[in-house]
């Protein structure tokens, strides 16, 4: 008997093969299938008589199978299927290429749905590799109303992300096989509240989210689990904020002629921005009330620097200040930073990541860095990733924690490391015989995505807001153009140019491995084209989320030394990589990232005093993507093109989780401020009735199993 808890290889057709690539996209258990939502949904609701089809458009056919067979091409050395459909209007080619099995899968005098772009040549209309399932259906030639429905091809068919060797249609089999489990999942929203706001069961919004059989089913599911996703979010922050409230903090007395004599020292001038967010922080943090607060700014806007300013007032006044980043790339570069602008200061500062250890300080007799934790407890600034998050991790009295890019780490793992300072200074308190009151460090957040101050309150209730809109003097402005297929030649030769003058190059792809099925660029696949064909003369480097940390950092180090001109990466650059030589941002397949993801790639360049250039290549010709990517060219705020996410997008819109940039929001939309002010309003009514939850126990279960989460992770 199937529960949510079966183990993958027990469904049909799971492989031990196929179980470990499922792996690699966290799907283990029935479970786990039932909770990986689709990003998107293709339309195939309205069936497309075959004399009808019209080249370009996308359509579902159904239709007889009135001649299949496979040819072998001796010049390009591979399989055609072709098979006739007919229906009663007319009757259309279908061509594959290299899947002899399909003529082995589908005989003459199968009914078969069809779903692809259709395209006409000297024959007449063709589809080409269109998605193909056999179904069952009443006696006769036509598909009639209230046959058994087709998944893949017919209605609102979904569409998720992937790895390598599994298949749109292998995950839809596999969810299909446990839809029925959907009502065993707990249902821990409160019964009130589902009243209130009119929404679905939570077996009802798993079965629509995937199968929906139209668009109002689909918007109910997205809706409730929308729903679900920001209620979490809103109850770990209001519990959060109790917690703030009934705590201490250490009063960081602000040194002022300390601080005058840093930023005289600094080699650029604050912006009015910067000052105003700095000293907003430095007044927060010298009550005795743990500060909570968010600082937001453009990619570029010198929030580091503001950052800095604080951990240095926290090590005047004689206490530990830690920044934790999501990625080593991101937590070296900080290290860097704050030790080229803290360098005269006699001020210990260590870099503590899973693989890195390093100090500005001697910290034995043969200079060599003992551990991580050794660092963590011995250093007056700590900069790190996940790892400052080690159980045993040890801080000697941190009294300021700053997390950047802090939509990348859950509120529990931002609470884990409040709690872990927290529990230290009880207890170096305690053998010291000093006050009792436990001392929870203050808090910074810092990020970089674009959100309207209104939904930054909403989505992070327990945080105060400050923002930089202004850029440092002197940066100019990139220039952003939308490169047409034809114009590619000459972008590479502009391109060429620019290395010529010492200067380097991003080129980022949506994928890391090729796809036919989804026909978008791969990193190694441009990679080896620009590699081979295009700058064969030209060092180039290649950077993904799969290459082990230590290859990652070589290629980053290469690429900061200029020995590597053009680095090929996915959006593992879209965060925190900063060359100043770069001035060539290129984006393949720009149509497939959200216009925030695609402003934060240009941000990678322009951090010289030289002019840089962003160049989005696509070949959609959709009037709506034009629009996005000429909105990329129009604008260079990322307030505003976050507004304009939101136009072409539309609130109940679904991102991909990249696209989103939050990793907790898998369907609910940043910019559905409505649907996120309803949500607070009903968190808070749960916290004031009863903030121990009790009185919903599967909801207690739901924040209990989001808090072990976090803290495995």
């Amino acid at each position: 008997m199937l529960t949510l808890d079966t183990k993958i290889t027990d469904l049909s057709r799971v492989g031990k093969t196929t179980a470990r690539r499922l792996e690699k996209i966290g799907l283990k258990t029935t479970g786990d299938l039932l909770f990986y939502f689709p990003f998107r949904w293709e339309d195939f609701s309205k069936l497309t008589p075959i004399a009808e089809l019209k080249p370009g458009l996308s359509a579902n056919i159904v239709g007889r199978i009135e001649l299949i067979q496979n040819k072998r091409s001796p010049r390009k050395k591979m399989y055609i299927t072709e098979a006739l459909i007919r229906d009663e209007t007319e009757s259309v080619r279908a061509v594959w290429f290299n899947q002899p099995f399909i003529a082995k899968n589908l005989r003459a005098g199968d009914l078969v749905s069809l779903a692809g772009k259709a395209e006409k040549n000297l024959l007449g209309a063709v589809l080409i590799s269109p998605n193909y399932e056999k179904i069952q259906s009443s006696p006769g030639p036509v598909y009639q109303e209230g046959d058994m429905a087709a998944i893949h091809t017919h209605g609102l068919v979904p569409i998720y992300h992937l790895t390598n060797n599994i298949t749109q249609k292998q995950l839809r089999f596999l969810i299909k096989q446990v839809i029925q489990l959907a009502k065993l999942a707990p249902d821990w929203l409160p019964y009130n509240i589902k009243k209130r706001q009119a929404l679905i069961s939570l077996a009802e919004a798993l079965e629509k989210i995937h199968f929906p059989k139209n668009i109002s089913d689909l918007n109910q599911a997205k809706r409730r689990l929308a729903f679900d996703e920001i209620f979490i979010l809103q109850i770990q922050s209001q519990l959060i904020k109790m917690d703030l409230r009934r705590s201490q903090a250490a009063s960081i007395k602000f040194k002022e002629k300390e601080t005058k004599i840093f930023v005289g020292n600094l080699p650029f001038k604050l912006t009015a921005d910067q000052r105003q967010a700095a000293w907003e922080i430095l007044k927060d943090i010298e009550n005795n009330r743990p500060m909570a607060r968010l600082l937001e700014g453009d990619v570029g806007s010198g929030k580091t620097v503001v950052a800095l300013i604080a951990m240095l007032n926290a090590v005047l006044n004689n206490r530990q200040a830690a920044l934790m980043a999501p990625t080593e790339i991101l937590a070296r570069q900080h290290y860097k930073t704050a030790c080229r602008f803290l360098g005269g200061w006699n001020i210990k500062i260590g870099l503590a990541t899973r693989t890195t250890k390093k100090a500005n300080y001697e910290v034995n007799k043969e200079n060599k860095i003992k551990n991580q934790l050794f660092i963590i407890h011995n250093s007056d600034i700590i900069i790190g990733t996940h790892a400052l998050l080690r159980e045993d991790a040890c801080f000697k009295n941190l009294a300021l924690a700053v997390i950047d890019e802090q939509h990348r780490f859950g509120v529990e793992q931002r609470a884990k490391l409040l709690a872990q300072a927290y529990a230290e200074s009880s207890s170096i308190q305690s053998e010291s015989n000093q006050s009792s009151n436990q001392l929870s460090p203050h808090l910074l957040s810092m990020t970089a995505t674009p959100i309207p101050r209104s939904l930054a309150l909403a989505l992070y209730g327990d945080l105060d807001l400050s923002i930089i809109k202004q850029m440092p003097l002197g940066r100019k402005k990139i220039i952003t153009k939308i490169i047409a297929e034809e114009s590619r030649g000459k972008a590479y030769q502009f391109i060429r140019g620019q290395i010529k003058e010492g200067r380097q190059v991003f080129v980022v792809c949506p994928l890391i491995d090729a796809s036919d099925k989804l026909g978008v660029k791969s990193a190694k696949e441009e990679f080896k084209k620009l590699d081979r064909n295009i700058f064969p003369d030209i060092n180039m480097g290649i950077l993904h989320g799969r290459m082990k940390a230590k290859e990652k950092e070589e290629t980053m180090r290469s690429f900061l030394e200029n020995k590597i001109k053009i680095l090929v990466s996915t959006s593992v650059v879209e965060v925190g990589i900063d060359i100043p030589n770069a001035t060539i941002m290129m984006v393949e397949g720009a149509d497939r990232f959200g216009l925030a993801q695609l402003h934060q790639f240009r941000g990678r360049v322009g951090r010289g005093e030289q002019q840089s250039y962003c160049f989005l290549f696509t070949e959609s010709d959709s009037p709506n993507t034009i629009k996005r990517m000429e909105a990329m060219v129009k604008y260079n705020d990322g307030f505003i093109l976050a507004k304009m996410d939101l136009k072409f997008r539309g609130p109940g819109e679904v991102y991909g989780l990249r696209q989103a940039g939050f990793p907790e929001l898998k369907i609910a939309s940043l910019f559905d401020y409505e649907l996120m002010k309803q949500v607070k309003e009903e968190a808070e009514k749960i916290i004031n009735e009863d903030a121990s939850l009790n009185k919903w126990p599967l909801l207690k279960e739901k924040i209990e199993e989001k808090k072990r989460l976090a803290h495995l992770e």
